[in-house]
Formats: C-alpha cells, structure tokens, sequence
C-alpha cells in the first residue's frame, strides 16, 4: 500500500459514477477495502443534495456539495461559504428579466423563476419566486440551456466576490469566489491532520481542476477535458471503466 495517501477526493459525475449515473459493485468493494485501510475517502460535487441511491453514504467520511461552498465530515459542518442574497439580488432578478431559467439553491430547497420538476422530474423540493423579494442566501445559483451571447450578459453581471463555471453538460453553476472544490478538501484534510500531499485527488471537468491541482496526486479520468488531464499528474481509465478505483487498486491498495 502507498503509505504516503491518507485521503482518497473525488468528483462524482463522469468519475466515480458511470455514465447512467449508477455506481458499480467493484467500485463500491474497492471504496470499502480503502476505508477499512484507514484511507478518509471524500466526494468532491457541484451537486446539492445527494440521493442516497445514488451514491451510498456510509462509503465517504466526508462530503463536499454545492461546488464546495458546503464541507462535511459526517454530519458536522467544517466549512460553508454562501453567497450573501444582497450580493446575488441584481444578477438574479436580470437573467429573470432576460427570460432565462434560473435557480438559487440552499441546502435541498431550491428557489426559482420555473417549475424545477419540469426539467428535473426528481427535483421536487422547488419554491417558485419572485427574485426581487426572496432575500435567503444562496450556496449555488444556476441555470442553463445558455447562448454565448447568454454567458457574456452573465458574467457582466457578476459581483467580484462570485464565478461562474460552465459544465460541459450545458449547466452553468454560480457560487462564491471562496466556493471551491481545493478549498473545501484543505478545510476537511485539516479537520482530520491530512496534508495535502497525503491526497488523491479525481476528476473530469472544469470545477475538477483546482481539486486536481491542489492535491498531492492529481488524476485525470480518460474521458475527462483535456484541461483536466493537463492539469492533472496522471491519467487513469474512464468512468464507464471504473477507472478512479482501478487506479486505487493498482497504486494505493
């Protein structure tokens, strides 16, 4: 075993989860055989809630959601960085007036200007509002189905303490400049005494690469954005393939 990693940090779209967005029976093996070694093992998503039949939760010490605005080793909280309302007021309520579909989320609810169960049948949990009034702080905004003409209206409207991400999904995700996936995992590995060169860390896409870059060891999956796999010190098989837990087998168990 390769003494030097003590926690394992992985995306979870197009990484640990394949394709359908199921997670394999080998991959689940692998993670338990990895937590019994004494290995803390994170995902890393720019998802909120997670379903539980999605991903099981008694895999993962801790998780990190909304981009990293929210970290958590088990059910304690150790760190949050929301987007104060009063800062995403203006851009909310102008993408509203341009007609595009727009959601700002905290914890499972989800505040928009659209029946969120219309585009996502799972997505119940949605209150519809009027933006100018709403004042709830925000741990994600997003939205979607964008033009280039789209992207540029949103990034002009962007306070400086907010960034934006685009998916290649098309879902364009909207947090604080402190809400990253790096700055989450750092928040969790000194919660635990890990140092960062201690890390393993996986991905795909572009809120992937500073997670990639931060960590000791940087994995890129095989079907991941070719700025991924730059950023990233290795490159293991693709999600469809179990590649981030092949790569476990082969170098860390």
């Amino acid at each position: 075993m390769r003494t030097s990693i003590k926690m394992i940090a992985t995306d979870l779209d197009g990484t640990l989860l394949r394709s359908d967005k199921t997670i394999s029976e080998h991959t689940k093996s692998v993670l338990s055989r990895c937590r019994e070694s004494g290995l803390k093992l994170v995902y890393a998503t720019g998802r909120g809630g997670i379903d539980a039949n999605i991903v099981p939760p008694e895999l993962f010490d801790g998780r990190i959601t909304m981009n990293g605005a929210v970290a958590k080793a088990g059910d304690a909280v150790v760190y949050n960085c929301p987007i104060p309302y009063r800062d995403a007021r203006r851009l909310l309520v102008s993408c509203d007036k341009r007609g595009l579909r727009i959601v700002s989320q905290t914890s499972d609810m989800h505040y928009s200007n659209f029946a969120t169960s219309d585009v996502w049948p799972r997505l119940t949990n949605y209150k519809i509002v009027d933006f100018s009034r709403h004042d709830a702080d925000a741990e994600k905004i997003y939205t979607f189905d964008l033009t280039p003409e789209d992207i540029s209206f949103i990034e002009n409207q962007l306070p400086d303490n907010l960034y934006m991400v685009v998916m290649t999904d098309g879902l364009a995700m909207i947090v604080h400049k402190g809400a990253t996936k790096s700055k989450a995992v750092s928040e969790l590995a000194s919660f635990w005494g890990i140092d960062k060169s201690e890390i393993v860390a996986f991905g795909d896409d572009l809120n992937d690469i500073d997670m990639i870059s931060y960590a000791g060891v940087g994995v890129a999956m095989e079907n991941a954005l070719d700025e991924v796999k730059a950023a990233a010190g290795h490159v293991c098989s693709s999600n469809d393939h179990d590649g981030a837990v092949r790569w476990l087998e082969d170098n860390v168990l």
